[in-house]
């Protein structure tokens, strides 16, 4: 479905991303895992095409120069240039991190945002599936988003990102800082989505033990770079790897 290769991305000197390649295959879950700062979210933004948005408007103000290079190939047409707008159109959603959604809007107002691009049928029909997963909101659907706690944003902000009708859902960071209980009520519906929709998806974490269960591969970046990947099993077994970002 997705294949990146040779990622780059600078930031004036700072390189963010250092020859990146990732592949996401139909109706898998990708884990992408590392510590603050490993090039997490600015791989998401690459895959996403926000950063060539970010780019033009550092362009525009005379800010720090951004230099994006590689090759990101979707459904088998290469992308590299392709507006985010027109990504969104294709299918690649992205959720990004820390929620971010519209505080002073209510909840069944966030999400008929996010229903920009879907026919009202289809609008409608995902509607009701995202209250069937995470049928806290149904009974929240008419309070502002502000007032909801962190968990119940993060399930909004991922219901907002199906409203877009992806086909590939980019999951950036989606348990930071939220409790074990609401980690685990995620991390299973993130698995249901693949399963009953039928949606690819790709994950970053910083820690990978409570996404791994859900995962079919995974990669690891440390300081812009993939320094390993592999299905979680063959991860598991390299116990560097599972002391650092398993906890086990």
């Amino acid at each position: 479905m997705l294949d990146a290769s040779g990622l780059m991305v600078f930031y004036e000197n700072m390189l963010a991303l250092n020859n990146v390649s990732i592949e996401c295959d139909e109706n898998s879950i990708v884990g992408v895992f590392g510590a603050n700062s490993a090039g997490k979210s600015t791989l998401m933004y690459t895959l996403s095409g926000i950063m060539q948005d970010i780019k033009r408007k550092e362009e525009m103000a005379g800010g720090e120069r951004i230099t994006v290079l590689g090759e990101i190939r979707y459904l088998g047409n290469d992308i590299s240039e392709v507006k985010p707008s027109l990504r969104a159109k294709m299918g690649i959603i992205l959720c990004p991190e820390r929620r971010r959604i519209f505080k002073e809007s209510s909840v069944i107002e966030n999400l008929r945002i996010g229903a920009y691009l879907a026919p009202s049928s289809k609008a409608k029909e995902t509607l009701e599936y995202i209250f069937e997963v995470y049928p806290a909101l149904k009974k929240l659907k008419k309070r502002i988003g502000g007032f909801l706690s962190g968990g119940e944003q993060q399930m909004l902000a991922i219901g907002r990102a199906l409203m877009a009708q992806p086909r590939l859902l980019l999951l950036d960071e989606p348990l930071l800082g939220l409790s074990p209980l609401i980690q685990t009520i995620l991390v299973r519906s993130t698995r249901e989505i693949r399963d009953e929709k039928g949606i690819s998806i790709i994950v970053t974490e910083q820690y990978a033990r409570p996404v791994l269960p859900i995962v079919d591969y995974a990669f690891i970046l440390e300081n812009g770079a993939a320094v390993m990947e592999g299905t979680r099993d063959e991860l598991l077994r390299n116990p560097d790897v599972r002391s650092a970002y398993f906890g086990v």
